[in-house]
């Protein structure tokens, strides 16, 4: 009854272990992917601050015109 018992409380032991790795590794990829869309953002944020600059300035190129 004790080698029973104890070998019950390992295996519960080893699945959460596991789950607990599974857990940690579907984060991890989350957290890889969410600093990817921030670094696009700031790209982006980057980009449209230049065009807004431009645009103050008068500068205003050819590829940011209205075209009518």
């Amino acid at each position: 009854m004790n080698k029973v018992l104890s070998l019950a409380a390992l295996l519960i032991a080893l699945g959460l272990i596991l789950y607990l790795y599974q857990q940690l590794n579907a984060t991890e990829k989350a957290l890889q992917l969410a600093e990817k869309r921030f670094a696009d953002c700031e790209q982006v944020n980057f980009q449209l601050q230049n065009q807004l600059t431009l645009v103050k300035r008068g500068d205003i190129p050819d590829s940011l015109k209205v075209k009518q």
